[in-house]
């Protein structure tokens, strides 16, 4: 199956988001992908942290989730929901949400993000936790070709989530990344998902300079389960893509048996 991440520079307008996400799936679609995946926050980057909790959804209502169940069946994909904004209950707080449609434009996943961001250095500082309500399940779907591991951003340097989620063909990663820690972590922290669980990894950015001023390292790439980047675009809006091998799935994990080898 051919499998495609969506790069965007997401603006403080949902408007134009989605007309942007529209246009790129569209591509990715008719190029024969057949399982797509938004960034993070892919309809709102906004100007202050809690502009994402004015266009927060009730689950399984609202415009962003019509959008994506829409955008799924009019495809005919797997549509990867990168994350929304779902309201919590807890006042001015979100769930960071990946949705997970299929071909049919049925939701057949949610996972709430478990590890939210924190970072300080010199003038650059997030804190995800001020704005967000951490999740507590994982969570994982069958697309036909194996089990999809989902994850968000952050989640990425915890190995111990992907440990839990068992053996599968495909992790996804929607993210986020600051260019500061992109720089220097991000695509060692992806081949090494990518290796220890001898699956896909595919990982999606944001991309470029935002309306406040953010600046995301992009690198939406596509890694084998050696290891091996087999496409990446750095900056900019686009399509990364590549094709599931599940032979060559196989043929690792019966050569280096790592996954038959643990104790833990």
């Amino acid at each position: 199956m051919k499998i495609a991440a969506i790069q965007m520079i997401s603006t403080p307008g949902p408007v134009e988001n989605i007309a942007t996400a529209r246009r790129l799936l569209q591509d990715a679609a008719a190029s024969g992908a057949k399982l797509l995946l938004l960034p993070e926050y892919w309809p709102l980057m906004g100007l202050h942290e809690t502009d994402k909790v004015d266009i927060a959804e009730m689950p399984g209502d609202g415009p962003l989730q019509t959008f994506m169940a829409d955008m799924a069946s009019s495809l005919g994909v797997w549509l990867i929901g990168g994350t929304i904004p779902l309201q919590s209950d807890e006042p001015g707080k979100v769930l960071n949400a990946t949705l997970v449609y299929d071909p049919q434009g049925q939701q057949v996943a949610r996972y709430d993000k478990i590890h939210l961001f924190g970072f300080s250095k010199g003038e650059e500082s997030y804190e995800e936790a001020r704005t967000i309500v951490a999740g507590n399940q994982i969570s994982s779907f069958d697309a036909g070709f194996g089990k999809v591991a989902l994850s968000i951003c952050y989640d990425l340097r915890f190995p111990e989530l992907f440990r839990a989620l068992g053996t599968c063909a495909l992790i996804v990663v929607p993210a986020a990344f600051t260019y500061t820690t992109g720089q220097a972590h991000w695509e060692i922290l992806l081949r090494a998902r990518a290796i220890e669980n001898q699956c896909y990894v595919l990982a999606c950015g944001q991309g470029g300079k935002h309306g406040n001023g953010r600046r995301t390292w992009g690198h939406s790439m596509l890694i084998d389960p050696w290891g091996k980047v087999v496409n990446v675009l750095e900056e900019g809006e686009g399509i990364v893509s590549g094709d599931i091998d599940e032979s060559l799935i196989a043929s690792i994990r019966e050569s280096l048996p790592a996954l038959r080898h643990r104790k833990l």
